[in-house]
């Protein structure tokens, strides 16, 4: 048995003393020893700020500091704030909450920020919190709540428009549910071994040193595990011809980081010292990480079964036209662009604690997933169970921006190794897997062909896509890369389009969702489009004028036969431009080069967002069930997994509305596979579209049943039986009248209603084929010649959503997308080395931006109705495409003032001052004139 000593300690007012290992932090001990989960752990290195907590009346990282240390102390956490702090009532007013990971740290930094100044200026609230990592709100509302909660009168007017999101109050109180705050008794822990080496054949894997570990229950290999495995692919990839995908490597590694070993122990820190005693040999071979060299063979096979590294190829044909355009027309321009691998990393890691009863034959995961009904049936197929003998539950869920909508192989191999043990295990991924195995994105390269007539209109384009895929694709992320090649035209009038897309396997993490698989079409044209404006020596405004489709042209017909209708790419762009001021803004640029030679830089970019696609089996359609409970409330049962979105208030309101009843009426259930119909969960720009709509079935259906049952009450015939105010009333006759609590007690004393009295009903929700969402980013940017830094001093955004549900849920959405594509845009990177080995092994390495390097958004918006049956369109993803065109844009708009010039991000110092240095002696005067404005 370990050494344990006793703590002695002061938390939350109250004393506490405990046992506890010398080398368990204070975190684990706060959470595991005391109970206090609200503690979150988001990298365990000191740098996302999610385990903040008060440490004699200052604030300390507790992932950083032993539980021994804190002995003595006076400690406090989220959970011990005073309830309806002002700093939690302004961070429920401004809608500072997203998935609320983040949030009690913030609350415990913000409050010690508060007690220090008791009226900080906005740049030093953001100094004070730049300390604290949020993956979704893009901070501008963190920043307001914390001036709200600093001014004297922190009360002012509710936004009748946009509700308070209903998820923010468990939150706030540090209540939190997350997966890693699921401890059932007799949990064990899980820990993976993970190879080293990017590709080659494992020679030897020898466990018994960490078998003989005192507390270690047992350790799992590929020849232990894999049999016992169904098929681990998610249900869009079912069929697919692809080198089958094993719960643990056995033969060959195909990139550093798979695993090759399952260990399962009482804690997480037996687990992982007994990964450290496993001894692995594997025969290193050179990797394929150059997607080129993977695409043309020259760099050898990553899985040496295949006959080539080709995952999917698609292309369309060059006809005449077209081929006569590219060779012929008066300007042909010739454009590369290219992304670098990014992760999502959402604060909240993933995590499965999975429980099996082999008596009953049940197994229940708790999960970190976006879709609980998909991890359902990858769980029955891998584990060989019925789907009805499982059961997935996902409460909380701290981020996930697309990583989580398809149950990933770690989860998996998780739930199969407890399926075999029959017992309940626990893993919570570390930040380093996260990086390194959880699943990349973007890594995406285009080269482009535009051909234009003299007066800079377009007459034809040509991409050619490579996307690596790393070692294997995950979920539908495998079928985006051919739709980036059919929506590259965008929202502009191009008559002739083609394409080739590739995408290769190389010795690289998988490829996985993040925010807009189909993000590079926006992203590549928008650079691009920039491009050919100096080409052909044009404003990028004036290029995008000239080319951009107006209301008269709808429906339009692209080039590559989709339809697009029901958006304003043309009134998002003046609304931009206007706000922007951007003649005057052309005229500043100039002034400040000529004068003191800085370089300003204006960026543009407009975005077309597919939403709610209905050809995307399975997540293209949804159910949701209504049920009237005895008090007259209702409740939704969804099959979302949300993640910060606000669907329990936006479903709310949707449901509320059809109904006729107070929001306070509507109660959200989502997560439980054992509560809810099976559905699509949450992703793809879908919510508001699809389940919207078989929320508003739901609802109608339920109506017909209650108002007939209100008419055989009432005494009046049912077309005249209305819902309004919470009531049911005779509308000849108002006076005449019952409650919805007097109908659902006279539906079960009836037996009336769809199952035994209850009275609900279900709605069904088929997608069209496509939802097309649109907006336009613009900001402005200072780069700093001498250091290569990047500053945003403006930020714009119109965007058409169709019908508004709720503006700051919105707004919201459209912010923390905007912050990510500024990630992209200037720090993330997924960095390996020449080896195949992760370079990027934690959020030190791995940049997010921080509350000092977010910039305040304006928000523009339209509304044009969608022909679905709410007017709603998505708009969870376009925020992230549109900012990193748009802020690369600026970037380059400020660079090629002095004839320096980029093509792939991120746009870091190291980027720039090459680019600065390749374009030779810096001058104060342009390379080339700025084109004017038009």
């Amino acid at each position: 048995m370990a050494e344990r000593m006793t703590v002695e300690l002061t938390l939350n007012g109250r004393p506490v003393r405990a046992e506890t290992a010398p080398r368990t932090t204070l975190a684990d001990f706060l959470r595991e020893e005391c109970g206090l989960t609200a503690t979150n752990l988001g990298c365990e290195e000191g740098v996302c700020g999610a385990c903040t907590v008060s440490m004699d009346g200052a604030t300390v990282l507790s992932c950083l500091v032993l539980a021994v240390q804190a002995a003595g102390t006076e400690i406090r956490t989220a959970e011990g704030l005073t309830a309806g702090s002002p700093l939690a009532e302004a961070l429920h007013a401004e809608h500072g909450i997203q998935c609320g990971f983040c949030t009690p740290g913030i609350l415990m930094r913000g409050t010690e920020l508060l007690a220090e100044q008791a009226a900080p200026s906005e740049g030093e609230i953001r100094a004070g919190l730049c300390g604290n990592l949020c993956r979704c709100t893009g901070y501008a509302t963190i920043v307001k709540a914390v001036t709200r909660a600093a001014s004297a009168d922190p009360q002012e007017l509710e936004d009748a428009a946009a509700p308070r999101r209903r998820e923010d109050e468990h939150l706030l109180a540090g209540r939190g549910e997350f997966v890693n705050d699921t401890s059932p008794p007799g949990t064990l822990h899980v820990a993976f071994l993970r190879s080293a080496v990017a590709s080659g054949r494992i020679a030897r894997v020898e466990t018994r040193a960490a078998l003989a570990l005192d507390g270690v229950v047992a350790v799992f290999t590929a020849g232990d595990l894999n049999p016992h495995a169904g098929s681990m692919l998610p249900t869009p990839l079912l069929g697919a011809d692809d080198p089958p995908l094993r719960p643990l490597a056995g033969e060959r590694v195909h990139f550093a980081g798979e695993p090759l070993a399952l260990v399962v122990a009482r804690d997480r820190y037996v687990a992982e010292d007994a990964v450290d005693l496993i001894e692995v040999e594997i025969e290193a071979e050179p990797p394929v990480l150059d997607p080129e060299a993977a695409a043309d063979g020259s760099a050898g096979l990553v899985y040496p079964e295949t006959a080539s590294n080709l995952c999917q190829e698609m292309a369309s044909p060059i006809r005449p036209k077209l081929r006569s355009a590219l060779e012929d027309a008066p300007h042909v321009v010739h454009v590369t662009s290219c992304q670098q691998r990014q992760a999502n990393a959402p604060l909240e890691t993933r995590g499965v604690v999975a429980s099996y009863d082999p008596g009953a034959g049940e197994l229940v995961a708790s999960m970190s997933t976006q879709n609980p009904h998909e991890a359902k049936l990858a769980i029955s197929r891998v584990t060989g169970l019925d789907a009805e003998q499982v059961r997935v539950t996902a409460r909380d869920v701290g981020g996930s921006f697309g990583l989580k909508v398809w149950t990933g192989r770690d989860e998996l191999t998780v739930v199969l190794a407890a399926r075999v043990l029959g017992r309940t295990l626990k893993w919570i991924e570390t930040r380093r897997e996260n990086l390194t195995a959880s699943g990349h994105a973007r890594m995406d390269t285009g080269a482009a062909t535009f051909a234009l007539d003299r007066e800079g209109r377009f007459l034809g384009t040509y991409l050619d896509h490579l996307e690596d895929t790393g070692a294997y694709p995950t979920g539908v992320v495998a079928k985006a890369g051919p739709f980036v090649g059919m929506v590259f035209t965008g929202p502009y009038r191009v008559p002739l389009h083609a394409f080739r897309f590739r995408s290769v396997r190389t010795n690289t993490g998988p490829r996985g969702a993040y925010r807009g698989p189909w993000a590079f079409a926006t992203v590549a044209r928008e650079q691009m489009v920039d491009e050919v404006a100096r080409a052909v020596g044009l404003d990028p405004l004036e290029l995008r004028r000239r080319n951009v489709l107006t209301a008269d042209e709808l429906p339009y017909t692209m080039p590559t036969r989709l339809t697009l209708d029901h958006v304003t790419p043309a009134e998002t762009l003046e609304e931009v431009a206007r706000e922007l001021d951007y003649p005057e803004l052309r005229r500043r640029q100039r002034r400040l080069l000529e004068e003191e030679g800085r370089l300003v830089g204006i960026g543009l970019a407009m975005g077309l967002e597919p939403s709610s696609i209905g050809t995307m089996q399975p997540i293209d359609r949804d159910t949701a069930r209504l049920r009237v409970e005895q008090d007259g409330t209702v409740t939704a049962f969804l099959a979302t997994g949300a993640g910060g979105q606000g669907v329990e208030t936006t479903m709310a309101q949707v449901v509320a509305a059809e109904l006729g009843l107070d929001l306070g009426e509507v109660r959200v259930v989502q997560g439980d596979t054992g509560a809810t119909p099976y559905g699509r969960g949450t992703g793809a720009s879908g919510t508001a579209v699809i389940t919207g709509s078989a929320c508003r079935a739901a609802a109608a259906e339920l109506l017909v049943t209650a108002k007939q049952l209100a008419a055989d009450l009432l005494g009046v015939p049912a077309d005249r039986v209305e819902s309004r105010g919470g009531v049911l009333v005779d509308g000849a006759n108002p006076g005449v009248a019952l409650s919805w609590a007097e109908l659902a007690k006279a539906a079960a004393a009836q037996g009336f209603g769809t199952a035994q009295g209850t009275l609900e009903a279900f709605g069904h929700y088929k997608a069209p084929a496509m939802t097309w969402s649109n907006s336009c980013h613009g900001c402005l940017v200072e780069v700093d010649r001498d250091l290569g830094l990047v500053r945003i001093e403006r930020y714009v955004v119109a965007e058409d959503c169709g019908k508004i549900i709720n503006a700051k849920v919105v707004e919201g959405q459209i912010a923390g997308g905007v912050l990510q594509g500024i990630g992209g845009a200037l720090l993330e990177e997924v960095r390996y080395d020449e080896r195949g080995r992760p370079l990027t092994l934690g959020l030190a390495d791995y940049v997010l931006p921080s509350a000092t390097g977010s910039p305040v958004i304006d928000f523009l918006h339209i509304e044009t109705p969608s022909p679905t049956p709410g007017g709603h369109k998505g708009m969870g993803q376009g925020g992230a495409a549109g900012a990193l065109a748009c802020v690369f844009n600026a970037v380059a708009d400020a660079l090629a003032l002095v004839g320096a010039r980029v093509d792939r991000t991120p746009l870091d110092p190291e980027r720039i001052l090459t680019a600065l240095a390749a374009a030779g002696p810096v001058s104060r005067r342009p390379a080339v004139p700025p084109p004017s404005p038009s």
